[in-house]
């Protein structure tokens, strides 16, 4: 018969195979982040036009990868209670071109038109 110790060892193993650890972690960490807004914590400042684009393509990255957890305390972290910036918008800053018909973030476009330029790929 298995000991106690062997049991929360197969158990904790079992959670970090299906993602379920990382994914309660992540869920917790958000939750404090939230919390310690909540607390009174003094807004951020506006952040510059650089900021702003980088944040909206971090947050276009993790919304497609379904990284919400992590996508969740980024945007608490980062003071973002705006709607997202337009696609055409972000594409036209940036001068970023697309495959038609591809649905990847923009910056997946940025490192590879970096390392296409660069003779990297």
């Amino acid at each position: 018969m298995a000991t106690v110790d062997e049991l929360k060892h197969l158990l904790k193993d079992t959670l970090h195979k299906r993602g379920v650890l990382d994914r309660v972690r992540a869920q917790i960490r958000a939750e404090i982040y939230s919390a310690l807004d909540d607390a009174g914590h003094q807004e951020p400042p506006e952040p510059s036009v650089e900021n702003a684009l980088i944040n909206e393509l971090i947050r276009e990255y993790l919304a497609f990868n379904h990284y919400n957890y992590t996508l969740s305390t980024f945007m608490s972290e980062a003071g973002h209670t705006k709607p997202p910036l337009e696609r055409s918008f972000l594409k036209e800053e940036l001068n970023v071109t697309e495959t038609p018909g591809t649905a990847t973030p923009l910056l997946y476009g940025l490192v590879a038109s970096y390392t296409t330029r660069d003779g990297k790929a």
